[in-house]
């Protein structure tokens, strides 16, 4: 989680909203992303989507069944879809999206008993340090406004 935060504040210093994601699989860190859709000019350009691809590119595999994605922020919809998807078997996640997030906040796409595969889920972990940079990043935002 401490290079998903790493990732955010990449990502904040580019002007994203910081957000940061890595999927591990067999101890090792296979992909990372950190939110573009701004600088790619890419809706999809999420942090976790980011990390995905990047995961999946490194193991020759869209499947990344034993794998775990550690991200700052509770995924999307979008990204939670894509988290079932891709058969990742853990979630790891800092702090809710109170607005849009689909695994717990809003939605529970990723431990859905209507779909397919379920993915098991972790929240809270550096809760408080990626909370903080997000609300100081809207924070800044306003004031800058």
């Amino acid at each position: 989680m401490r290079r998903a935060l790493a990732l955010a504040r990449l990502a904040e210093e580019s002007g994203e909203v910081p957000v940061g994601a890595v999927v591990v699989l067999n101890g090792e860190i296979v992909g990372e992303g950190a939110n573009a859709p701004i600088a790619l000019h890419d809706p999809t350009a999420h942090a976790e989507m980011q990390a995905l691809r990047a995961a999946a590119t490194n193991t020759g595999n869209y499947r990344l069944t034993g794998a775990t994605l550690y991200c700052t922020l509770e995924p999307c919809p979008m990204c939670a879809g894509a988290l079932v998807h891709a058969r990742v078997s853990r979630l790891v996640f800092a702090a809710r999206d109170l607005r849009f997030g689909g695994v717990r906040s809003k939605f529970q796409i990723a431990d859905s008993p209507l779909l397919n595969h379920r993915v098991e889920i972790v929240e809270g972990v550096l809760a408080a340090d990626c909370t903080a940079l997000i609300q100081q990043f809207f924070l800044n935002k306003r004031s800058a406004d």
